[in-house]
């Protein structure tokens, strides 16, 4: 097989055939993250202005076998990031052929992540199961036999719980017998004012997950890149702020499985808006990301932004809440979602999908 380096306006076509080779015919496959796979690699996006991304596709004869993307964000400076991975079946080694092109091309780093698609935010985790049903919005789809490409290496999973609504419902209800927290106030973001919401919700993540494995501070335009190709779907709910004492404090961020609108494999367009905005049932929703600063990380905060995000989803009709996405070594978030959600099973919930990342010191 041949690596090659491609650049150029011609460069992203060729890159996405690879993913349409591999995934025809594929019922499950969504391409509903191509729009931010798109801004990383086809646009001049806030993110680029502090990284370097080189894109390269594996030839076996006349035909593309196989795609990476090498990323090196100057602001998570120890890795190369082997990003927006796709490949045929049986090809060999191919980490071989990614190592030398690190080598190659950045030749100062010594540590690789595979996996990490720029950021946690824009998408992170090769999936390890449930291949035969389509992915929930946002997160991770890939065939079953990417992670032997790289069985080599250093793997650190992530987990997602999926449960009822109505095991929802008494979770957040649960934050009735909690303790009260003076001055705390819970608000829906205000699409009018995106500029400054999105502000206040990068203000949040940058404070929120400084211990988290892979982050890297975010700037204000780069979660305004993220948020415009679905501005049209978010609603003011979708997104809610906790401030105590006017202070912001914490955030919870939360959608529909924006999948169910697209039927084939393709990225969400307008008829898809019209589609939702006049009632087109979803009865999923994911429970994406939640944020609080350190010092009120073991208070009411958490369950409160849970608990007012309730009546909206009752009013939607979901059935089902998937979340998650959790670090296996983050023993503190894994331990608060069982007890919780312990609590209101009535036994301890089931990890439901299962990703990983894959690390190697080179």
């Amino acid at each position: 097989m041949k690596v090659e380096f491609i650049d150029g306006k011609s460069a992203y076509k060729i890159f996405s055939k690879v993913a349409a080779d591999v995934y025809k015919g594929n019922k499950f496959f969504k391409a509903t993250e191509s729009s931010v796979e798109k801004l990383l690699l086809n646009s001049d996006s806030a993110f680029n202005s502090h990284s370097i991304i080189k894109k390269f596709v594996l030839s076996d004869a006349n035909n593309l076998v196989a795609r990476f993307a090498l990323i090196h964000d100057f602001r998570l400076p120890e890795y190369i990031q082997v990003s927006f991975f796709e490949a045929q079946p049986a090809l060999g080694n191919i980490f071989d052929l990614i190592k030398n092109e690190i080598y190659h091309h950045f030749p100062k780093v010594r540590k690789v992540v595979v996996g990490l698609n720029g950021h946690l935010n824009y998408g992170a985790g090769i999936l390890l199961n449930h291949f035969d049903e389509a992915p929930l919005f946002g997160l991770p789809y890939n065939p079953d036999y990417y992670s032997e490409y790289f069985k080599d290496l250093h793997c650190r999973k992530m987990f997602t719980f999926r449960f009822s609504m109505e095991v929802y419902q008494a979770w957040a209800q649960s934050y009735s017998v909690q303790r009260e927290l003076k001055g705390l106030k819970l608000r829906f973001m205000n699409k009018r004012n995106i500029k400054e919401e999105s502000a206040i919700y990068t203000q949040l993540n940058n404070q929120s997950f400084l211990q988290h494995p892979y982050w890297a501070n975010r700037d204000n335009q780069e979660d305004l890149d993220l948020f415009y190709p679905f501005r049209f779907l978010l609603d003011n709910e979708n997104l809610i702020f906790a401030e105590v004492d006017d202070r912001p404090v914490g955030f919870f961020l939360w959608y529909p499985d924006f999948n169910q609108l697209v039927d084939s494999q393709r990225d969400l367009n307008v008829f898809d808006l019209i589609k939702y905005r006049f009632g087109k049932s979803i009865d999923s929703f994911r429970f994406t990301e939640i944020g609080i600063i350190p010092e009120y990380q073991r208070s009411p905060v958490a369950l409160a932004l849970i608990n007012k995000s309730l009546p909206t989803l009752l009013e939607k009709g979901y059935k089902y809440c998937e979340g998650g996405f959790i670090f296996e070594e983050n023993l503190a978030s894994i331990a608060f979602v069982k007890r919780i959600l312990q609590r209101c099973y009535g036994k301890e919930p089931e990890v439901y999908r299962k990703f990983a990342t894959f690390e190697k010191n080179i």
